[in-house]
């Protein structure tokens, strides 16, 4: 019997380079073409977005992006069946769906690899030679429960009882209720039984290999069960729409090998992906947890490469409490979000409500309100408040006066110094360790405690302004201009921290807010983010510059739902937000 080694070889226990200028590769799963996008694709594509766009703002080193679509399998030849077309113009059509949707919202991907193109298959081909040539491909008789909508045999525990379209009883899968055949075949195995314990090994010299937490105590649950192995084939008379087994014209290969290997032929497998290859960061759904966490590890070793770096898994999007679905009529359209919220309202709700360890909600009143609340009135509301020609007539970045705002180590010895009080300097304290904080959350992937610390600190700021009330100061006296000046210089120096760790988030609101405080390219970036350096004794670059041209309302506040609905069908998102 073939065994693989306990331990990975020497040249796959090397450790990915750290520090700067090293390569990351981050991936999205390529989205099944056997219908359009909703939301869970988009929020997978935007957690991606996000840790791309906040790496390439640190100058971390060369970064990529890829995405695509998965268009084979047996699921799409049924769809385009049922459609009355072809799988190949089904996926065409499906795909260019896909590819609107990402760029309406902004994703930066570098990288769209569609499975059907031939520099895909040619690598498909080459990863499937390299299992049989490793020896862990056998040709065996297989039966079980198939799932055609999840492309996989379950197991008799992951099943239930219900009732088909047409109300007769029948076996569906536990988790997702889809309705499962029993299938029996000739197909290629893959010997995954052999692989645990250098899976096991794998995870347990690799503790955040999968994040966050719960999901890789899941997958060495999964270890310890029963490992068999797993079905690589299908009979072509039965699926025709997919990759044929080299050598074996009666067999095409398994769709989820052939997806799965679209994250080496995007870097130039079989020839040049060792220049990105392992350093790779995952960014997958739980439903595809098991494929990526278990198969693609186990069938990367067995072709003699390393598993990915990290695989970073989220949860799922509800609908008011339920599940999407068709039957239910729930499935939320991006593209129709985006028109309806703005681009950068719908990236901000999803990236700042969505929390990858548990399934969140959507309804159209949580977004009115959060969108209202933290950027159309807190964040847009003060940065008008503190531009106005009212109360900064000469639209300038004011001066600091350290006699007014004295620099102290603890916050309690500002009493009776200066014009500052104790609120006021845990207000400088919490932004200053706001990048930090922000650069740990993103590196452990939970991006939505990045924008609530964000969220709280604009609310801090807010209160700093309201409490000072410099539109009541007297400009005439020159003590009182001093301290109007030094209140919008701190007030100021909130907003283009706030806007330059925004950037990942709401890049086009975010350059929107930098611009109008005139914050130049060149002075966006993480790696040399200051804060407030007058306070320290240090000069200021901003101090005294120009501001930038009013760039009008930073975000406009959401009307009710009625009016949202119409906007809906009219809004379209200019040319310069693609």
């Amino acid at each position: 019997m073939w065994r693989p080694p306990h331990r990975l070889p020497r040249q796959l226990r090397r450790a990915a380079a750290t520090g700067p200028g090293r390569r990351l590769l981050l991936s999205t799963p390529i989205f099944y073409a056997n219908g359009p996008p909703h939301i869970g694709h988009l929020y997978s594509a935007l957690l991606a977005d996000a840790l791309l766009r906040h790496r390439r703002l640190r100058a971390a080193g060369p970064a990529r992006l890829c995405t695509g679509t998965d268009e084979h399998g047996l699921k799409i030849q049924q769809a385009a069946a049922a459609a009355g077309t072809s799988p190949a113009e089904l996926c065409e059509r499906v795909s260019g769906l896909f590819r609107q949707a990402l760029t309406q919202a902004g994703v930066a991907y570098t990288d769209f690899t569609r499975t059907s193109e031939p520099r895909h298959q040619r690598a498909v081909r080459h990863f499937w030679g390299a299992l049989r040539d490793g020896g862990v491909l056998y040709k065996g008789s297989y039966e079980g429960w198939y799932c055609t909508p999840e492309e996989s045999f379950l197991p008799e525990s992951q099943l239930a009882e219900g009732t088909d379209a047409q109300g007769r009883p029948c076996k569906v899968s536990l988790e997702t209720g889809h309705e499962v055949h029993w299938t029996k075949e000739e197909n290629y195995m893959f010997r995954l039984s052999a692989f645990r314990d250098p899976l096991q090994n794998w995870l347990r010299d690799n503790p955040r290999a999968i994040f966050p937490d719960p999901f890789y105590q899941c997958v060495l649950r999964w270890l310890d069960e029963d490992l068999p192995d797993l079905s690589v084939s299908r009979e072509r008379n039965r699926l025709q729409w997919g990759i044929p087994v080299p050598s074996d014209p009666t067999q095409t290969i398994y769709v989820w090998v052939d997806a799965l290997v679209n994250y080496l032929s995007v870097v130039g497998y079989p020839e040049s992906h060792g220049t990105w290859w392992p350093a790779v960061h995952h960014v997958v759904g739980k439903d595809i947890l098991k494929f990526h966490a278990l198969y693609w590890p186990a069938l990367l070793l067995a072709a003699g490469l390393e598993p990915p770096e990290r695989i970073l898994v989220h949860s799922h999007w509800t609908v008011r409490g339920q599940k999407m679905s068709k039957s239910l009529g729930n499935v939320v359209d991006p593209s129709v979000c985006m028109g309806q919220y703005g681009v950068d309202g719908f990236r901000y709700f999803l990236l700042r409500q969505g929390v990858p360890e548990r399934d969140c909600d959507y309804y159209d009143e949580k977004v009115v309100k959060l969108v209202n609340s933290e950027l159309a009135d807190a964040l847009g509301g003060l940065l008008n408040r503190s531009t106005a020609p009212s109360i900064n007539p000469s639209n300038t970045y004011p001066c600091f006066s350290e006699p007014c705002f004295p620099k102290v180590l603890d916050s309690r010895e500002a009493r009776g110094t200066g014009r500052a009080c104790a609120e006021d300097y845990k207000l400088v304290a919490a932004v200053a360790s706001l990048p930090v904080q922000v650069d740990s959350y993103f590196e452990d992937f939970q991006i939505y405690k990045a924008l609530e610390c964000i969220a709280q600190c604009v609310r801090q700021t807010n209160g700093f302004f309201q409490r000072h009330r410099p539109w009541k100061l007297d400009r005439r006296d020159a003590v009182e201009q001093l301290w109007l000046d030094t209140i919008l210089h701190v007030t100021l120096e909130c907003l283009r921290v706030y806007g330059t760790l925004l950037q990942p988030v709401v890049p086009h609101m975010a350059d929107k807010l930098l611009s109008r405080l005139a914050v130049g390219p060149g002075e966006r970036h993480l790696s040399g983010l200051t804060f407030l350096a007058r306070y320290d004794g240090k000069p200021c670059p901003f101090e005294g510059r120009q501001l930038g041209p009013d760039t009008g309302i930073l975000f406009h506040r959401l009307g009710k739902l009625e009016t949202m609905k119409k906007r809906k069908q009219e809004a379209q998102v200019p040319d310069k937000q693609l």
